[in-house]
């Protein structure tokens, strides 16, 4: 049969039907009975459990569980069955350690899994590919030549070879799917939590020799984070009886309505455990609604700017609410979350105090605005060593190694009230001490 009889995707196909590898050198990427091997990155204790030589995902909340060590180049086979009608999940290739700005997934190239509609390939939160077909309406998606998936409750059989960022998916012994250019093209492999039950069985890999890629092709690795929030529920966290249904999970977002109507400082989410030296990822956003209103200019020493009468200068804002993040304990120490000029993530209990020393006040004042437009979702990674404490928010920093005298030397972090609406999210932390 001539090409052009066939068509190119037919084409394509035939050329790349090479007999199946053998099962030498192939290894189980799960051992059927627990999930050593395996990170539970964002999700429950109880999305992800094993029985009868599977692994059951719940589907609750979304977020993902990955391998615990990154591959390049390899050949996958597994099996899985969706549970109920147009159940969704996603095998990831080349995925981040952690979750994406904003999102309970990472930055990765998704291969679906997914009843009615399975077998495409795509990227996610800022990788990259060529898909095998022309994207379609904007979106850079690789549609399957055909829909080979069985029916709910039927057992499916994923063969993926990737070489090289070149992805190839075959569906119950057929190669249906095709992509190229995949970047990042080195990472971790995840099973997704997506809102419906998925089994998955007979994981396994075949390691093919690789090629080192630059770190600019490489997924970025584990650094010892782990999760303060479980999108569940809030184990781990102090709920005061007066802000239950305020502070509230909402899938992966840890959502506040502003409305407490507890005590005190009790208002505040406070994190069971205590901390000394720690590095803190939250991302966290303003929904709003923004509303006119006017704020001061905050000048770089962490003064106020004044007219010539004396009055503090205002200027006008879209104002979507305020919020903060207290560390070790402590309300002085603050990490502010607001819609000002001089933007987030300054120390606003000693930055305005007049009682601390000029150096600390400067310090503490944000050395740029690096907020995301209102509404938006922002990452604010604090490091906090000794009296120290340095803020990046969005991958710039914003403060710098300010000392904050007495600050204690271990505490809980809370999540602060201050009246309004705001969402937090993705909220790992990492141990110094």
């Amino acid at each position: 049969m001539r090409l052009r009889e066939m068509g190119v995707a037919g084409a394509v196909i035939s050329l790349l039907a090479v007999p199946a590898l053998g099962q030498d050198g192939f290894r189980p990427l799960f051992n059927g009975k627990d999930l050593s091997g395996w990170v539970n990155v964002n999700c429950a204790p109880e999305t992800w459990t094993v029985r009868e030589g599977m692994i059951i995902c719940s589907g609750v909340p979304k977020g993902v569980l990955r391998t615990d060590r990154q591959y390049e180049n390899f050949v996958l086979e597994l099996e899985w069955r969706q549970l109920q009608p147009k159940g969704n999940s996603g095998l990831f290739l080349f995925a981040d350690a952690l979750p994406a700005v904003g999102s309970f997934c990472p930055r990765c190239i998704e291969v679906q899994i997914r009843d009615g509609n399975p077998g495409e390939i795509f990227p996610l939160r800022g990788a990259s590919m060529c898909p095998w077909y022309p994207p379609k309406e904007g979106r850079v998606r690789s549609i399957p030549s055909e829909n080979r998936v069985r029916g709910v409750g039927e057992w499916n059989h994923y063969r993926v070879e990737a070489r090289d960022g070149t992805i190839t998916l075959a569906v119950n012994g057929k190669i249906v799917n095709r992509a190229y250019h995949a970047n990042p093209r080195k990472g971790y492999i995840c099973l997704e939590s997506e809102g419906s039950e998925v089994h998955f069985r007979n994981i396994r890999i075949l390691e093919l020799p690789g090629s080192n890629p630059p770190p600019e092709a490489t997924a970025r690795e584990d650094e010892g984070f782990v999760p303060l929030y479980n999108g569940l529920d809030l184990r781990g966290w102090k709920l005061a009886p007066g802000s239950a249904g305020h502070w509230r999970a909402n899938d992966w977002i840890l959502a506040y309505d502003g409305k407490s109507e507890a005590e005190g400082n009790a208002k505040h989410l406070w994190s069971e455990g205590e901390f000394g030296d720690f590095v803190l990822i939250v991302d966290w956003r303003l929904p709003g609604p923004a509303e006119p209103d006017s704020v001061p200019i905050v000048l770089p020493d962490g003064s106020t700017l004044k007219a010539e009468d004396g009055s503090e200068v205002r200027v006008p804002v879209l104002d979507a609410g305020d919020s903060g993040i207290y560390l070790r304990g402590s309300a002085k120490a603050q990490v502010n979350i607001w819609n000002w000029p001089v933007g987030s993530g300054e120390i606003w209990g000693y930055r305005t105090d007049p009682a601390m020393p000029p150096e600390v006040r400067r310090a503490c004042t944000p050395i740029q605005n690096a907020d995301n437009p209102v509404g938006e979702w922002n990452r604010f990674v604090i490091a906090v060593r000794g009296s120290r404490v340095s803020v990046e928010l969005n991958g710039r920093t914003v403060i710098r190694e300010a000392e904050l005298p007495g600050l204690p030397p271990r505490g809980p972090i809370a999540l602060q009230h201050h009246g309004d609406p705001v969402e937090f999210a993705n909220l790992f932390i990492k141990r110094l001490d």
